[in-house]
């Protein structure tokens, strides 16, 4: 895998965890504000109708505290890592399930399907935890810098735009299997 490359997934999994423990930290401040996030190499999205000035603050003690060794503010329960870890394994235990049941007839097959997805679902949760921690998200953060904080409005909705900035490291860390 190219540098770049390896720099661009190690941008992505450190903004990751601040926005996690972003979250996390403004679902305290604000325990019935609707939000969500979306991360990429340059930052990541705040969506929800949040004080600017309330997000930043959040942010800035994301970071603080992510780099004091708080690692477990970068995994979070309702992380779509979670959600489509939790679809494919709930997909494919209903089509074991299924499978596994063929020639019995719908009465027998249905709760066995049933069955398989909720298993899928639930070990779906364990799983999409362990991958954020291993795959998606990185709580080893270098120097990092909020650069801006940008409010935006689409129709009705509100949601934040927070850029951020890396001091150079001599070397990126190597992907997690690498």
């Amino acid at each position: 895998m190219s540098q770049p490359t390896m720099h661009f997934f190690a941008l992505t999994r450190w903004n990751h965890a601040i926005e996690h423990a972003t979250i996390h930290i403004l679902s305290r401040m604000t325990p019935f504000t609707s939000m969500a996030g979306r991360s990429n190499s340059r930052g990541f999205y705040i969506y929800g109708d949040i004080p600017t000035d309330m997000l930043h603050q959040a942010v800035k003690e994301a970071i603080r505290r992510l780099q004091e060794g708080e690692r477990q503010l970068a995994i979070h329960p309702n992380c779509g890592t979670n959600m489509l870890t939790s679809a494919v394994l709930a997909a494919g235990g209903t089509m074991l399930a299924v499978t596994s049941t063929r020639g019995r007839g719908w009465v027998e097959q249905a709760p066995a399907g049933v069955l398989g997805a909720l298993i899928g679902v639930v070990m779906g949760q364990l799983v999409g935890m362990r991958l954020q921690a291993s795959i998606t998200t990185d709580a080893n953060l270098p120097p990092v810098r909020v650069v801006q904080i940008e409010r935006r409005r689409l129709g009705s909705r509100i949601f934040h735009w927070v850029e951020l900035a890396y001091a150079s490291r001599a070397a990126t860390p190597a992907l997690p299997g690498s």
